[in-house]
């Protein structure tokens, strides 16, 4: 019976990471469905992106790194393997988990054409939902559908890029929408509470962060709902602090809501 080399490994469910420096080729093996998952910052453990934590000159060929005590061999055979010293001049180092990092966040996913517009839609789709659930419809004052989104991406010729988190990418079609004057974002519902005695101070601070109060008591402390653009958020944690002596504070209710008329502090 052949026995298979040790130094050979067989892969399923594979997708290949391709990287190319100094005129060589440098592949890692990852599983297929955990590649954008890593790159929109949803994955962040490297052992669940990885099938194997090595590099390859060709993964197809399933010939796994050889560590030797002076040499570090990765590729099919001594002859056109990749030396410890071709990956100190493409890498600055010969720390497989650091070249596998850089490889996975900057090479170019090895799909076939039906894998690929699989992977670009569902990119697509994602940051649709994210602007859609960030962002409301000017026209009807109501939440953005993620069809609608997928509709405004394409009036604004958006091109999406495979390597770019779908995160990254929603906020910048947003602020395109923004401009053109198609979308607003949603605002964020907020409950602020601080003593009594402050309660004048903050209102007149907060006036122009606070979009719509929802609701307001003076029963023992101060406490009042309101909606703010998410813009403001840090502004008024500032105001918080400063005017109550850090005694108040405010927890977030909701991260889009939706408006329903118009109240703002007088």
């Amino acid at each position: 019976m052949l026995k298979q080399p040790v130094t050979q490994v067989r892969l399923t469910n594979v997708v290949v990471v391709r990287l190319k420096k100094h005129g060589k080729r440098f592949e890692i093996a990852c599983y297929r469905n955990k590649v954008l998952s890593w790159r929109n910052g949803t994955e962040k453990d490297l052992d669940e992106v990885l099938q194997v934590e090595n590099v390859f000159s060709n993964v197809s060929k399933g010939v796994v790194a050889n560590k030797k005590v002076k040499e570090l061999i990765v590729a099919v055979n001594n002859s056109d393997g990749l030396r410890a010293q071709d990956l100190l001049e493409a890498f600055q180092t010969t720390d497989i988990r650091k070249i596998c990092v850089e490889i996975l966040n900057k090479g170019e996913l090895q799909v076939s054409d039906k894998e690929r517009n699989t992977v670009y839609e569902s990119l697509v789709h994602e940051i649709a939902t994210i602007v859609a659930n960030k962002c409301i419809d000017v026209e009807t004052n109501r939440p953005l559908t993620v069809s609608r989104a997928e509709k405004e991406m394409k009036n604004i010729h958006f091109s999406v890029v495979p390597k770019k988190s779908a995160k990254q990418q929603a906020l910048e079609v947003i602020r395109k929408l923004e401009e053109k004057g198609h979308i607003r974002r949603a605002s964020m519902r907020i409950k602020i509470q601080a003593p009594l005695k402050y309660a004048e101070e903050l209102k007149q601070r907060m006036k122009n962060c606070i979009i719509h109060v929802e609701s307001e008591e003076r029963e023992g402390n101060f406490r009042t709902v309101v909606l703010i653009d998410p813009g403001s958020y840090r502004e008024i944690d500032n105001i918080l602090k400063e005017e109550t002596n850090r005694d108040g504070f405010f927890e977030v209710l909701s991260l889009a809501a939706i408006e329903e008329g118009e109240k703002r502090l007088d």
